[in-house]
Formats: structure tokens, sequence, C-alpha cells
């Protein structure tokens, strides 16, 4: 897995008071770049903030400032963006037509916010656009006194946000703050920070992605419409739960009924499990730790119902704990993050990072009796006092041929 990288440079207020940053394309830990494509840079600023770094990670509870042109502006797929988490930054050189207008206009009725990048001087192009921008942000670095004074005065005649860029002098910092500029930006508050981590496989990412959205109950439009542009994957989860749910009179051909039918938790099982099945191009071990996973997940069920055979709530998530256990050696990424990600419950969350707990502790009972440690496996089976050592095997045995038969059937819904 590629490292991935991101810039996020610091946006005061007039108190400097940190309230925003602009995210910036990066391909490496030095504040240096080359951009060949203004559609692919901000692409890929999208997809490593909200899929890969996380966005909690990266501006918190802030808004990101993020650069588009006129491509990605028009492209809906900027509308999988959360409009409470950015602002559309439209660089200097589109050209402020009807069409730019009109999808300013569909965006701002979203509740997206716009800003204007690097403005020096109004035009009639600009003044076009004006009444849909929340935010102007005018490169002061590049004008004398008299004609910043100038811009800001005409400027005000907007109910915007004018955001100083580019300060890079205690001189320049004082003279914005007299103008009554409402935030500042440049080098010198701070330089950009450059923010990394492991890059995931799309198609584990987008099943990562969509493991969320169910965990937390989110609406089914909301899981649908994160399936919607991942059509291979919509496909391929279909087919496994067909074949999973083969007793069912009638075949499940969509998520909204694979969803009424099965119910949330029987689908958040084969998102988890597809998590393993997920094949890089260039191929990896995920097929040994997807049955591993499974029936990991499938004997702590089990060791589950036998401890609280009325509680299903408890075997539910101890299917979940068993089946995550192996996601961070998947992922590359640590459990700590996946866990924060994820906002499990505590006692799943224990199990998974320290191994505490009542599922901690079965857990580790499954891990013991995987390694063959029988004498820590019995001291954790005689601990708990429920279960005995033959009982145990015949479980193993029982979820082994489980998650054989469940890879199987992953096997041919991708062939």
């Amino acid at each position: 897995m590629n490292e991935v990288y991101l810039g996020r440079l610091p946006i005061l207020d007039k108190k400097q008071n940190l309230v925003a940053y602009e995210l910036l394309f990066r391909t490496n830990q030095q504040n240096k770049v080359v951009i060949s494509s203004n559609s692919a840079a901000s692409s890929n600023v999208i997809i490593d903030t909200y899929g890969q770094l996380g966005i909690e990670n990266v501006i918190g509870k802030r808004r990101g400032f993020i650069k588009v042109d006129a491509a990605l502006l028009k492209n809906d797929a900027i509308c999988m963006l959360p409009k409470k988490h950015v602002v559309l930054e439209i660089l200097k050189n589109v050209a402020i037509d009807d069409d730019i207008i009109h999808r300013c206009m569909e965006l701002k009725k979203k509740g997206y916010q716009i800003a204007l990048s690097n403005v020096t001087q109004l035009n009639s192009q600009f003044e076009r656009l004006l009444p849909l921008v929340n935010v102007v942000r005018v490169n002061v670095n590049t004008l004398g006194q008299n004609a910043l004074a100038n811009l800001v005065r005409n400027l005000k005649r907007w109910p915007v946000l004018l955001l100083a860029e580019k300060v890079e002098s205690l001189d320049m910092a004082k003279r914005c703050i007299a103008l009554n500029f409402d935030m500042l930006q440049g080098f010198y508050f701070a330089k950009p920070e450059i923010i990394s981590g492991k890059r995931i496989d799309p198609s584990k990412l987008s099943l990562l992605k969509l493991l969320l959205l169910v965990v937390k109950d989110s609406e089914v439009s909301e899981i649908e419409n994160e399936l919607k542009y991942q059509p291979g994957l919509s496909y391929n989860l279909l087919r496994m739960v067909n074949a999973a749910a083969s007793g069912l009179p009638n075949k499940i051909n969509s998520i909204k009924r694979a969803i009424m039918i099965l119910g949330r938790k029987q689908l958040q099982r084969w998102i988890q499990i597809l998590l393993y099945a997920a094949k890089q191009r260039s191929g990896d071990s995920s097929d040994v730790l997807m049955i591993t996973a499974a029936m990991r997940g499938k004997l702590l069920e089990l060791i589950a119902m036998a401890d609280r055979p009325h509680d299903k709530n408890h075997q539910d998530r101890a299917f979940m704990v068993g089946t995550l256990s192996l996601l961070d050696t998947l992922l590359g990424i640590e459990m700590s993050k996946l866990v924060e990600t994820l906002s499990i419950q505590k006692d799943m969350s224990e199990a998974l990072l320290s191994r505490r707990g009542y599922l901690g502790r079965q857990l580790q009972l499954i891990e013991s009796h995987e390694k063959g440690e029988f004498e820590q496996t019995t001291a954790i089976l005689s601990e708990l006092g429920f279960l005995s050592f033959d009982e145990l095997t015949t479980m193993e045995l029982e979820a082994t041929t489980w998650a054989n038969r469940l890879s199987d059937a992953i096997n041919q819904s991708a062939a």
C-alpha cells in the first residue's frame, strides 16, 4: 500500500483563531508539487480527505476549502461531498458563463458554500457570480495599498466574507486586519502541514465506507447512494447474499430489499466478510484472511450463543468483533484508527484493541486455540466456566465449515 499525502493550510479569523483549512494536493512530505490537471489534483484531495485519511482526522469540525475547476464543478460526483464540511473554491481561470452561474445556483440551493479564489480585481464576470458567493479570497500579496483598499471597499457591496490570502509579513497582516478582513491566511501565520496515511485499495475503501453507513444506522437511501457509484460491488454483494440465503422463494434484486429481508445486521455481516474478499489487482492474501475472519466471527458467535442463548444483540456484536479482528492486517491501518472511524460500542472496541472485557477474553481464547497454545486455551476455558475443550473443538469445526462454504459462494459470485 502506498502512502497518501495531503497539505492542510490553516485559515484564521481576525482574532487569529483557527476557523477552517485549505486542503492542498501533495504527493510526498515536501511542500512542493507540480500540478498538471486541476481536476485530478482536486479529485485526489477529495478522495484522500473523505476516504483515505478520514474527514475527522483532517479538519475535525471545521470546514475545508477545496479548489474546483469548471469540469469538477459540473460533475455530479461533487454532490457526494457533505455540504457541512466543504467550501467549493472556484479557481481564477474558470470562465464565469451561463452554465457556471446555473451550476452555482444549483449547488447553493443544495446548501453548499462557494468561494472565489485568488481575486485581485473585480470584473463583470465576477460581479455576475458574487450574489451566489459566500467567501471571496483576495490575493493581497499582488496589490498595492490603495488598490487593496479600493477592492475591499467595492467587495463590501455584497454580503460576502472576505479572506486575505498570501499574507506573508507582519505589516501585511496589520493592514488586512485594519481593512476588516473576516479571515486571514498565509505563510506569516503558518505554512501547510503535511498529513499522511496509508492508501487503501479502492474496492476495500468502498466497502469500508459502506460498512460505516450500516454500522451508524444510516438511511437506506444513503446506503443505496453509495452503492450507485459502485455497480460492480452492488452486483457482487447481491449475488453473494442470494447464494447465502438460498432458502428464499424469490431472488433479492435490490439493496433496499436485501435490508428489508435480511435486516441491517445480516447485511453488515456480508459487507464485513466482503472486505476480506475484495481483490487488489496485484493479488494479495485476502482469501486466507477472509476465511480466518469469517471463521472467527462465526466461532465467536457460537460461543456467545452458548453463553447467552437469548441475547441476539450480544451474539451479533460477537460476530462483528470476530470478523473485524483482522481488518488492521488487511488494510495496513492501526486498529485504533479503524475503531475510531467505525464508532463501535465500548466493549467491542476494548475487545479489538486490548482483548479486554468479556468479548476480548473470548477472542483471545480463539486466537490461543488457533496458535495451538493448549495451556493458555484451557486456562481461559476454565476462567469462562461454561465451555469445555471438546465443545470448543466442535464449534470450531462448525465455524470452519461455514466459512469455507461462504468462501465458495463468494468465489462463485465473482466468477
